[in-house]
């Protein structure tokens, strides 16, 4: 990883995106999605030397700023098709209905098979202006290898891929759509960076693991992520019953603890501002 990389790991230097509440907000990161209309402004990170996707991990806040923002992976890679035929079940509505119930704003980060999947649930979560949904590439598979087990995508092809999700957004009717993205497993390099540049997004990771991929023990997922955050943290979890079954149960106690602990939960787009 280069020092641009490093130094906007930890601190972000935003820029505005703005983003429609109509259908424009959904046109792609190469265009509408920047393009000016009613919408709110939402925050990025200033791209690097010669166009690098800038990454964004965490806040650098003051312990006065107690913020954190929880995001949800919504993992589906193109090959699954054939296990949801199945029944298996890539989707999580009890988490969804939970921080709904609890009010907590969130950032889902989204793949396009998974929008593809799921397009009532997507249109629903991505309506609901209590989400932003951020784009987890299309096909879930990684832009570096190795990357746990992952297929891996064609440098030539990365910038196409991260496009057919915000195309699977639109045809799903999503209208909260924020510029980040996601990478599959949070594998990535410069080559990668550099691949999807032309996309215009910001790269969001995170600093916090929630463990709660292929999980089986909610309290021990609550206990990690509250051991692991901090005024500014960016925590990653998971919207996917088959490979994070317990994350609804975690967060019903990971949120009431936070709060207790006077935290403030918002989504990316407020947590990098208040970077």
């Amino acid at each position: 990883m280069n020092s641009f990389v490093r130094r906007f790991t930890a601190v972000a230097v935003l820029g505005t995106a703005l983003v429609g509440c109509g259908s424009e907000s959904t046109q792609g990161p190469s265009h509408a999605a920047r393009k000016p209309s009613p919408g709110r402004a939402v925050a990025t990170v200033a791209p690097g030397p010669g166009g690098l996707t800038p990454v964004f991990a965490r806040a650098t806040v003051t312990m006065a700023e107690k913020t954190v923002a929880l995001t949800f992976d919504a993992d589906m890679t193109a090959g699954q098709g054939p296990r949801a035929a199945r029944g298996e079940r890539f989707d999580n509505p009890a988490l969804i209905n939970s921080l709904r119930r609890l009010n907590v704003p969130s950032t889902v980060f989204m793949t396009g098979r998974w929008a593809e999947q799921y397009p009532d649930q997507a249109k629903a979560i991505g309506n609901d202006p209590l989400f932003e949904i951020a784009n987890h590439s299309y096909s879930h598979y990684a832009f570096k290898s190795p990357c746990y087990g992952l297929p891996t995508v064609d440098r030539n092809d990365m910038r196409a891929d991260v496009e057919r999700a915000f195309a699977a957004f639109r045809k799903a009717g999503v209208r909260n759509v924020v510029p980040y993205f996601r990478f599959p497993g949070g594998c990535y390099d410069d080559a990668a960076l550099r691949a999807i540049g032309p996309a215009r997004v910001t790269a969001v990771q995170w600093d916090v693991v929630s463990g709660d991929a292929f999980a089986t023990d909610a309290d021990a997922v609550a206990e990690q992520v509250l051991a692991g955050v901090r005024p500014g943290s960016l925590v990653v979890m998971h919207c996917t019953r088959s490979a994070a079954p317990v994350t609804e149960q975690a967060i019903r106690k990971i949120v009431p603890e936070l709060r207790r602990r006077g935290y403030r939960l918002v989504k990316v787009s407020e947590l990098m501002r208040a970077g």
